[in-house]
């Protein structure tokens, strides 16, 4: 931990933070700005609540991007992901807010988010995001999540 005295959560107990507002999200440097590579997160059960009813609600998320000189630190991206469960909002609002988050504390070169969100009232709502075309020569896999047929 001394190589990264900045950070606050790793190595430590933390909470749950009570919202994605509080939520801290933790970057370490890019051991290599200058190479073109992926990074992706999956997060399989992303749980928040619907705005009207208060239910739960699930989604698949994949997220992609291409760092530039920050990585996220996994830890903050998972208490982040987890402070979404007392979260009521629309499941687009949601999918949007995880990825601007992450372009706003990583500034990577190029991200993208697809939110492969559960029926709701009997339809599968997927939501995609991306901040623009991804750069020349990134290998870019597809996301891995099929249409609903109960994924």
């Amino acid at each position: 931990m001394s190589r990264y005295p900045h950070l606050r959560q790793l190595g430590r107990p933390v909470s749950l933070p009570a919202s994605p507002g509080k939520a801290v999200l933790e970057a370490v440097p890019n051991p290599d700005p200058g190479a073109l590579y992926l990074v992706r997160f999956t997060a399989p059960e992303f749980t928040t609540l619907c705005p009207m009813t208060g239910q739960p609600d699930f989604a698949h998320l994949v997220i992609d991007y291409a760092p530039r000189a920050k990585l996220v630190e996994s830890k903050s991206l998972k208490l982040f992901l987890g402070s979404f469960r007392n979260h009521a909002d629309f499941h687009e609002a949601c999918t949007l807010a995880v990825g601007q988050r992450l372009v706003k504390t990583l500034r990577p070169r190029w991200l993208r988010i697809g939110g492969y969100w559960y029926p709701r009232g009997g339809m599968p709502i997927d939501v995609f995001w991306q901040t623009g075309q991804p750069p020349k020569g990134l290998w870019l896999p597809d996301q891995g999540v099929p249409g609903y047929r109960g994924r």
